[in-house]
């Protein structure tokens, strides 16, 4: 297109949008009104912008240098086929969060009055609190250099810890100072990488890394990939750091929650894999670690689940036990392999968030998340059982829905790899489906079938306002099922553009120059396909 509007000009709106909207809201706090009507048009446009991307992006990748300067000078953000899907799946979830928890009160700070869930929220800090969340979940999936994803992380670091405090009780105040000291472990780790990483090259672009990282010493190179890991996996909740999201997140007001649980760790499954493919496509050792790590993440959270006798815990270490999931696919480094690990995260960040939504019904209807103070809602509320049933079923990964095709991709994949290290993850996916299966019937039974206790109110109802957010995000999860051909396709093309870099780079630098010295960009070893013996820890034949 030519004249002052390009396509390029929905590359920044994801993350211009909400700060843009945040800083409205706060001038506006005496007027919850139209808090409340800027934020809901700002995520609205902020989706609608993310899904023009989707379909643009499938052409190739969208690059704008932000204020004028080129890479690797000025700051780039890259809108390619796995951003996009990422942008515009969170901005449904933020959406619906959104609308949730105006009908719930939190934003109005009704729930003291309601006495039923947690402490009042003021508006005046949730609106745009919310909003800045969303501008560095934005500026995380667009960002094309290190540094900037930095920035986004540290966007989302001070907006969680806002939110996972809010209200003020002794218990949020504990779970969000875990949390922040975490948090800020990672960002020190991720930023002491950033200047090593900068020191070795001379550069914190992704796709001028992805042509210097080569000529730099294997083992140097190697403390490099390990030390990012590492901060990733903090964010994305990896075994063995993974211990403090079960503490951190139930304690939130449900709408927090399921934005956190929902999305914040799937921001670091993206780091990793966007890392793993673009700068450093072929470290067979490290996938095999991932591979065990993901194994781990698995087994041990789903066990933790399985122990639980509270809803929002038992869901919090199912999505540690799922993060496995994701970390299984991009770790067997194939096409196939990542195609299948994004697809999953698409379905999983809906999924998650509807569960935790429609945890946040079941506190309101029956007064508590403990399995042991809960019962008959079945009958008391019986479009609440359908709203859990389904998304419940979804993530035990039961067929046909989406969960069941994602873990079939994962598992034909690992399969066909057929290492070892594959073969344990094959059958450590089946066994933590079959306990995820469990688990949440478990939770089925105890709140919906089992005999009310005394405490469980027989008359009231949920509030429309938050029935019909959370329903549609369960009605989300079921179009996932419905139109998994085409996602899936989408998800593959993706996943062949990550794995094979030199569309990311000629992208950033057209001709396949290296603006920073002038000499021609060659990607090494992004061939867009591994052996699988040497991905997964087998022999070449």
């Amino acid at each position: 297109m030519t004249g002052v509007w390009n396509v390029e000009t929905l590359v920044p709106l994801p993350v211009l949008l909400p700060l843009f909207a945040a800083g409205l809201t706060l001038a506006l706090y005496r007027f919850p009104a139209v808090q409340r009507i800027i934020s809901v048009t700002a995520l609205a446009a902020t989706t609608a912008a993310s899904a023009a991307l989707v379909a643009v992006a499938d052409s190739g990748p969208l690059v704008v240098d932000v204020g004028g300067w080129a890479a690797p000078v000025g700051i780039d953000l890259v809108a390619d086929r796995l951003s996009a899907l990422m942008l515009t799946v969170s901005g449904i979830m933020l959406l619906c969060v959104l609308l949730y928890s105006l009908g719930q009160g939190v934003a109005e700070g009704d729930e003291a009055s309601s006495g039923r869930v947690g402490d009042a929220i003021p508006v005046a800090i949730f609106h745009p609190t919310y909003l800045v969340l969303a501008a560095g979940v934005a500026n995380a999936f667009l960002s094309g250099d290190l540094f900037n994803l930095y920035v986004g992380f540290e966007i989302l670091l001070a907006a969680s810890a806002v939110l996972l405090t809010l209200g003020g009780t002794a218990e949020r105040v504990r779970a969000g100072s875990v949390y922040i000291i975490v948090a800020l472990a990672a960002s020190l780790l991720f930023l002491a990488a950033i200047a090593l990483i900068y020191a070795a090259t001379g550069t914190v672009n992704m796709a001028q890394l992805a042509e210097r990282l080569p000529d730099v010493d294997p083992t140097v190179r190697l403390a490099l990939q390990l030390l990012l890991l590492l901060a990733f996996g903090i964010k994305a909740a990896i075994f063995p750091l993974s211990a403090w999201l079960p503490d951190s997140y139930p304690t939130a007001p449900a709408p927090v929650t399921a934005v956190f649980a929902g999305l914040l760790t799937k921001i670091g499954v993206y780091s990793v894999l966007r890392t793993q493919t673009v700068m450093f496509p072929d470290d067979e050792r490290v996938d095999r670690i991932l591979l065990v790590a993901a194994l781990l993440t698995m087994l041990v959270g789903i066990l933790g689940a399985v122990a639980q006798n509270d809803v929002k815990r038992l869901l919090s270490f199912t999505l540690v036990s799922h993060i496995g999931f994701m970390i299984f696919g991009v770790a067997l480094a194939t096409e196939a392999g990542t195609a299948a690990a994004i697809f999953y995260v698409v379905h999983h960040i809906s999924v998650q968030t509807a569960l935790f939504l429609v945890v946040g019904l079941v506190e309101w209807r029956g007064g508590s998340t403990s399995l042991d103070r809960l019962g008959g809602l079945a009958k008391l509320a019986p479009v609440l059982a359908l709203l859990f049933f389904v998304p419940a079923l979804n993530l035990a990964g039961i067929p046909p829905m989406s969960g069941f095709l994602g873990k079939v991709g994962l598992l034909t994949e690992g399969v066909r790899v057929g290492s070892p290290l594959a073969w344990a993850l094959v059958v450590g996916s089946v066994a933590t489906s079959l306990l995820t299966l469990y688990a949440v019937v478990k939770a089925w039974n105890k709140a919906f079938w089992q005999t009310a206790p005394p405490e469980v109110a027989t008359e009231g109802s949920v509030p429309r306002g938050m029935m019909l957010p959370a329903g549609a995000l369960v009605a989300f999860g079921l179009t996932l099922t419905v139109v998994a051909g085409p996602l899936y396709g989408y998800a593959e093309r993706a996943a062949a553009a990550s794995m094979d870099g030199r569309s990311y780079v000629e992208a950033v630098f057209p001709g396949g120059r290296d603006r920073g010295t002038g000499e021609s960009v060659e990607v090494a070893g992004t061939s867009g396909e591994r052996d699988p013996a040497d991905v997964a820890g087998g022999e070449r034949p």
